[in-house]
């Protein structure tokens, strides 16, 4: 069994004790983490194959139930009331959630292969390449949709978003569906022919399909964007795959309405 990487356990360790101290963390949120230790237990030991896979299984139920905020013990302030930032879209809102971020610290601690890792250069020309790809295809999209129009702006919340949007929603969307999901299916699927692109579709296809929740719409757009994330997490990494996500949703906040034009 591989050794845990203590400095992603300390940092873990330190946000939620404090959130604890501070109240925005109940007791029950143990549940989750009693049984995500479970699942990590279950994950990472080597003696019965069956019950790796019971762990992951464990662990995608958690995944999804965390996602929704379906658990309880998890107050999840908001740190951005509901606004306008355009006169043309929908009101906007955001939470800072302490509940979805765990499953990204899971996979960094438990499956810490999902990184794969590339050279600077490498993920620099990766994350470049599918960013234009990913503008192309879900921002030309979604203007050839009516969804979004062209409406540039910075409001006085903007830097708290992107930390927001880097630290509790790409990464773990990326470490999750990319990672996890496409890098899992490639390893499985790797004596098949173009076993990497069907890994690569498939983990696109749960990405839209995680946005159902928004219409139809947003389940083909982000699809498209999946496609872009897929390409830049194969040859850049991780990292390449964060930073491709990162861009595309500033360049949709910073530059289009904000999430969506308001019907």
């Amino acid at each position: 069994m591989k050794a845990l990487p203590w400095l992603y356990l300390a940092l873990l360790s330190l946000g939620y004790g404090l959130a604890l101290s501070y109240g925005q963390l109940g007791w029950l949120a143990l549940i989750s983490v009693g049984l995500l230790l479970f699942a990590a237990f279950a994950v990472r030991q080597q003696q019965v194959p069956v019950a790796r896979w019971l762990g992951h299984g464990l662990f995608i139920v958690l995944a999804v139930a965390l996602a929704l905020h379906w658990l309880p013990g998890f107050a999840n302030g908001r740190v951005i009331n509901p606004q306008r930032l355009t006169d043309d879209a929908v009101p906007f809102a955001m939470h800072l959630n302490l509940d979805k971020p765990l499953v990204g610290f899971w996979l960094l601690l438990v499956c810490p292969w999902i990184v794969a890792r590339r050279s600077l250069r490498l993920t620099v020309y990766a994350t470049a390449l599918a960013l234009t790809l990913c503008a192309a295809l879900a921002l030309g999209g979604a203007l050839l949709l009516g969804v979004i129009t062209w409406a540039p702006k910075w409001p006085d919340q903007a830097w708290l978003w992107v930390l927001n949007n880097l630290l509790l929603v790409t990464l773990v969307e990326e470490a999750l569906f990319r990672g996890y999901i496409q890098g899992g299916l490639s390893h499985r699927f790797k004596h098949l022919p173009y076993g990497d692109n069907l890994a690569l579709l498939l983990a696109s296809l749960l990405f839209g399909m995680a946005h159902a929740g928004a219409g139809w719409t947003w389940v083909l757009l982000a699809g498209l964007a999946g496609v872009g994330y897929g390409l830049a997490y194969r040859f850049g990494g991780l990292g390449a795959a964060i930073a491709t996500h990162l861009g595309l949703n500033l360049l949709h906040f910073g530059l289009f309405t904000y999430p969506m034009l308001a019907n």
